[in-house]
């Protein structure tokens, strides 16, 4: 228990079985009054913009967002306090982000090469993970993978550790969806010589 207490930040667990985007029950009239920020110092419930400025103003918090129904967190925020290498991401309005917990997927499409080792979701590139989640799992079964950051160098110079890893992967990022490759014709090359006319019809 404590090796995996090393391997896994204690606010991680209750950030990914925490349900967002819920109503404020103290703000609820407000226009901003979903519950999708989260404080790694505190580890305790979602809660909402104007409970951040109240209640959490020198805190590390995190802002969850939606796509496709399903939690993400963008890379640029959770990048500094996790090690996110080995898990897949994805480019989705113009940010980079994963997904917080598994998607389900009734099968996998054939001629994928790579699946995630917990859920078997098919992967865009060679990553082990489709989420932080199935990285969690991973890291209590096989304990194979880490999330802390070094705690030999500071959070500053760490940050920077965490970003080259991230960039390794910047040219290989897709969007959520592989684009379709461009279409190439074998009548793409220019004809030599003097085009001739269609014969005209009296």
């Amino acid at each position: 228990m404590e090796e995996e207490t090393m391997l896994v930040p204690p606010w991680l667990e209750p950030l990914l079985s925490s349900t967002f985007f819920t109503v404020c029950r103290v703000h609820g009239d407000s226009t901003r009054s979903e519950c999708n920020m989260y404080c790694l110092d505190c580890a305790g419930d979602p809660f909402c913009y104007y409970c951040r400025s109240s209640r959490h103003a020198d805190h590390r918090v995190i802002q969850i967002r939606r796509s496709s129904y399903h939690d993400v967190v963008r890379v640029s925020e959770v990048q500094k306090e996790l090690d996110i290498s080995e898990v897949q991401t994805y480019v989705i309005n113009s940010a980079r982000v994963m997904f917080l917990n598994e998607r389900p997927q009734p099968r996998t499409s054939k001629g994928v090469s790579r699946v995630c080792e917990i859920c078997a979701r098919s992967l865009l590139d060679t990553f082990r993970f489709c989420s932080l989640g199935c990285k969690l799992v991973g890291i209590k079964r096989n304990g194979d993978a880490c999330f802390v950051l070094d705690t030999k160098v500071d959070r500053e110079d760490g940050g920077e550790v965490s970003r080259e890893r991230e960039g390794l992967r910047e040219g290989n990022g897709q969007d959520i969806y592989p684009s379709t490759p461009p279409h190439t014709s074998s009548n793409s090359r220019r004809r030599k010589g003097i085009p001739h006319r269609a014969p005209l019809w009296s």
